[in-house]
């Protein structure tokens, strides 16, 4: 099969290419999957388990890519739930060969059902980005009708989805941004909008919850905006300075069958969105890894046509 590798951790996005590997083998409690579209994040060159397997081994080459939406071809033992020719989309794990190839092993539980009137393309922009919103907001935060929410980066992946989810949860939202992300966030539901290179972030005043995904200063200023008894999510890094008298959680995000199964259906019925931008066969991936301009929405890769 064909397959977006990476052996060199020095090289970096240049050591990318596109490669033939084996056919993935079905672990116990695996499936295979034939995929047809698929999402990456473009840091996780960076990231530890893209070069190690749990053991702390080598592991490469390895193939990156850890979000995906296609169809099942083969159930390993022990494996419920899901058939064979069924569609599905999910999360593969951080520490295997991920979703740029054309067939990829998942852990069953990672994967949800996708109805048949959600496309690929759109289920692929689904499970990073909409997971780590709901985690951050609901599961670490606990936010609640009526509360403030202040979504650092609203225009990007998780942001646009974050601010979908509040809005929708009764929660004032405010986003922040660049100058040109603005009507993209007040069109998702903001209420208000917040120029980082232009207006004062610490004129916001108190709100109960502030989502970070920058990190650096923007989540050392974000401190003093959360009110008591409120909480700081950040996915960027660990916090170093605390809110007074608030929570901070720095998580990675977690696979959950039963939440990928509700956000396909807030798809279905118009109460989410994606912001969907490139779409690249799978010999330009390489391509979409690479440093560049500014890219507006989430990336995919098509791998195969549905």
């Amino acid at each position: 099969m064909q397959a977006i590798t990476v052996q060199d951790r020095e090289a970096g996005a240049s050591g990318l290419a596109l490669a033939a590997l084996p056919h993935p083998h079905a672990a116990e409690n695996d499936v295979i999957v034939k995929v047809h579209a698929a999402g990456f994040t473009p840091g996780e060159l960076e990231w530890p388990a893209t070069w190690t397997d749990r053991a702390g081994r080598d592991r490469t080459p390895s193939v990156p890519g850890h979000e995906l939406s296609g169809v099942v071809t083969e159930l390993g033992y022990g494996t419920t739930g899901l058939t064979i020719g069924q569609r599905v989309y999910g999360l593969a794990d951080w520490a295997r060969n991920g979703t740029l190839a054309q067939y990829t092993a998942v852990e069953a539980r990672n994967l949800a059902p996708l109805p048949a009137d959600v496309d690929h393309i759109t289920a692929a922009a689904l499970p990073i980005s909409g997971l780590t919103a709901w985690q951050a907001l609901f599961d670490h935060a606990r936010l609640q009708t009526g509360q403030s929410v202040l979504i650092h980066g609203a225009a990007g992946g998780v942001g646009s989805i974050a601010v979908q989810l509040a809005r929708s949860a009764g929660a004032q939202v405010i986003g922040t941004g660049r100058a040109d992300d603005r009507d993209t966030a007040l069109g998702l539901g903001a209420h208000a909008f917040v120029d980082l290179q232009a207006d004062k972030l610490e004129e916001i005043g108190d709100v109960d919850v502030v989502l970070d995904v920058i990190g650096g200063e923007i989540l050392e200023r974000s401190t003093a905006l959360v009110r008591p008894g409120g909480t700081l999510v950040t996915i960027a890094e660990p916090v170093t300075i605390h809110p007074r008298d608030a929570r901070a959680v720095f998580f990675v995000v977690e696979p959950d069958r039963a939440r990928l199964i509700d956000l396909a259906q807030r798809v279905r019925d118009g109460r989410l969105k994606p912001i969907i931008g490139d779409v690249r066969p799978l010999s330009e991936a390489v391509a979409a890894f690479m440093p560049g301009k500014r890219r507006r929405g989430k990336t995919i890769i098509r791998v195969a046509e549905d």
